[in-house]
């Protein structure tokens, strides 16, 4: 079940991120991976990030997940193998915060996006989850806390 979401204005934030495209039976795969290795390039240039990591989904294709794994970062990065900079939008979003485990997460964008549509809206092509609980920190997954944000096309 969703909390209490919001409509809220977002800032241009510049991020350091690795583009992925895969079948969505690949995801749990890559993501470890493709987090550490951004993560180590980020360390190898002394790059601290500014807040949370995140995946910012471009595209909603059911079978393919075309994705980006990002962090915020205040200085750019040196592109380095598959780390590259990016940003994350300045947008009008829905937004809202999932205490939960990462398994309630299709359930949780369906209900989300049936209250932005409930709301007279309607739901740009891309979103993006932030994983504000680090599991490697708490392992507890029902303390974890993933904030959701849709932008919104009007």
């Amino acid at each position: 079940m969703i909390d209490t979401p919001q409509i809220v204005q977002t800032a241009v934030q510049s991020t350091a991120i690795i583009r992925v495209t895969v079948p969505r039976a690949e995801i749990q795969q890559v993501m470890g991976p493709g987090l550490d290795e951004l993560m180590a390039t980020l360390r190898a240039q002394g790059i601290v990030p500014a807040g949370s990591w995140f995946t910012h989904h471009l595209r909603m294709d059911p079978a393919t997940f075309d994705f980006e794994i990002g962090v915020p970062v205040t200085e750019p990065v040196a592109a380095a193998g598959r780390v590259t900079n990016g940003q994350l939008p300045a947008a009008t979003v829905a937004r809202d915060d999932l205490p939960r485990p990462y398994e309630g997460l299709p359930s949780a964008w369906a209900e989300f996006n049936a209250w932005i549509a409930a709301e007279g809206r309607t739901a740009g092509p891309s979103l993006w989850q932030t994983y504000v609980t680090d599991p490697a920190a708490n392992p507890d997954p029902t303390t974890w806390l993933t904030e959701l944000t849709r932008p919104l096309a009007s």
